[in-house]
């Protein structure tokens, strides 16, 4: 263990600072010294809070003292994204018309991580309305990967990726409609999950107006952290129930107990034909294969229902719902590299004209969520790529002459699962220092900690997650 406390767990953090072995300000105060070095060649966090984050530190000592730890995340210094609402901040979702937007309340995220003792140091940045696989917007700037800056961070929780890739706080959260956790995982070398819909609040007091309703079914929130039991208290925290969610399934103790060992039967798809296929991908999940068959699981090289089917649906049924509101707000407030990213997304895209073709087109998640449903019977986790290239170059996603077709069958595996509500975590197997690496774990809905489990057989197999110096 480090003893710089800047680069410990959260998991270690909270355990010494429950324990008295160390104090959470003597952890913000590293943390905060950590985010002031290093913070600068990446633009990571874009709200610094170190007022905010020293008077909560000393609030969660004193509350040690008197009454114990208030929860898993206890002391803990962590960041936050800039799309969720902190009470008297703006959320900003980098979009310039939003720069006064302050949150009347905590939302949610906030809520729930403030009630589990954690220490929020600052917030990260997000593309503009947080819709880029790459996190660069005209109000906050752009945020670079801290392993090589020629590469995207991710997006688009890439704020988020980058920090906690970089040690500063001990855990990042994101949220995830389409890959935003799970994408600047794999991109910063770390671990992600996108929990299964429903678990996560994830209610905004400062919303302007209720989100459109395929939208509301597929954005969850999750954790970015350097290890997976990082994840798992971190889900302790999230899962907290809010009234104010109509979504939110009433699964908080899910988390509780300390993850197993159950191995299971694993379908590998470390090859298609639905996409071109660096071979470092397929070299990833072969390694990962071999590690979960070592330790007991029966793993099968399999072929999968179809990752592009899903991902077109996707595409078609969250292309046309953006088409019928959101979109319209990209092209009034949105900056001009999310006009071009989000022109690369409709490229193609069938324009649903009414109420009923819409209805049916959207009554084929059923269709698909049912194929997939009957898998997991046989297969309970599936082991696959994250996307089937590598960590792209940065901006790649408006650089002119792009092949949508070639870009989108690539991302097959990432963009297929949010609609119908899937989990997925995103595990660092094959990253080195400078260059990420990763696969996806993916499961039958609200089977999340069967991912962390899996994850967890990954994680004694490769190590300890260390944090990235972006300085060179």
């Amino acid at each position: 263990m480090s003893s710089e406390l800047w680069a410990w767990t959260a998991s270690e953090l909270a355990d010494a600072i429950s324990a008295g072995r160390i104090s959470s300000v003597e952890a913000t105060e590293s943390a905060l010294a950590r985010m002031e070095a290093v913070n600068g060649p990446i633009n990571a966090v874009v709200d610094p809070l170190p007022e905010q984050a020293m008077e909560a530190a000393r609030a969660a000592d004193a509350e040690l003292k008197t009454s114990g730890p208030r929860g898993p995340l206890h002391g803990v210094p962590i960041t936050v994204k800039i799309n969720v609402d902190y009470k008297g901040r703006a959320t900003t979702n980098g979009v310039v018309a939003y720069k006064d937007l302050i949150a009347p309340e905590d939302g949610s995220v906030v809520r729930n991580l403030r009630a589990s003792g954690a220490v929020i140091i600052g917030r990260t940045n997000t593309p503009c309305y947080s819709m880029r696989g790459c996190t660069s917007n005209d109000l906050h700037g752009h945020t670079y990967n801290p392993h090589d800056k020629t590469l995207t961070p991710g997006g688009s929780s890439g704020g988020a990726g980058s920090a906690t890739a970089a040690g500063i706080g001990a855990m990042g959260h994101g949220n995830d409609i389409g890959g935003s956790v799970r994408y600047p995982a794999y991109c910063c070398g770390i671990y992600g999950l996108r929990p299964t819909a429903g678990i996560t609040a994830a209610y905004n007091p400062s919303q302007l107006a209720e989100r459109p309703i395929v939208s509301q079914m597929s954005s969850v929130q999750g954790p970015l952290a350097r290890s997976v039991e990082d994840i798992r208290i971190t889900m302790q925290a999230l899962a907290q129930p809010d009234p104010r969610d109509i979504w939110q399934v009433p699964l908080s103790t899910m988390f509780d107990a300390p993850l197993e060992h159950r191995p299971c039967k694993v379908a590998m798809l470390a090859e298609t034909d639905e996409s071109q296929v660096d071979p470092e991908v397929t070299a990833a999940i072969r390694q990962a294969g071999a590690i979960l068959a070592e330790a007991g699981y029966q793993v099968e090289e399999v072929q999968t229902p179809s990752f592009h089917e899903a991902m077109m649906f996707w595409r078609l049924i969250l292309g046309n719902e953006m088409r019928g509101g959101l979109y319209q707000l990209m092209l009034k407030n949105g900056d001009e590299k999310l006009k071009k990213s989000m022109a690369l997304m409709l490229e193609g895209i069938p324009e649903i004209e009414g109420r009923e073709e819409f209805l049916q087109a959207f009554a084929k998640r059923s269709t698909l969520l049912r194929q997939w449903q009957m898998f997991f019977v046989d297969y309970p986790i599936v082991l696959t790529a994250m996307t089937w290239i590598k960590p792209y170059l940065d901006d790649l996603d408006v650089i002119d002459g792009t092949d949508s077709d070639w870009f989108f069958r690539a991302h097959g595996p990432m963009m297929g699962t949010p609609t119908l509500g899937l989990p997925g975590l995103s595990v660092p197997v094959g990253t080195v220092p400078g260059v990420p690496m990763g696969v996806q774990l993916i499961s039958d809905r609200y089977g999340d900690r069967r991912l962390l489990e899996a994850g967890a057989v990954l994680e004694r197999a490769i190590g300890a997650t260390l944090p990235i110096d972006p300085r060179g």
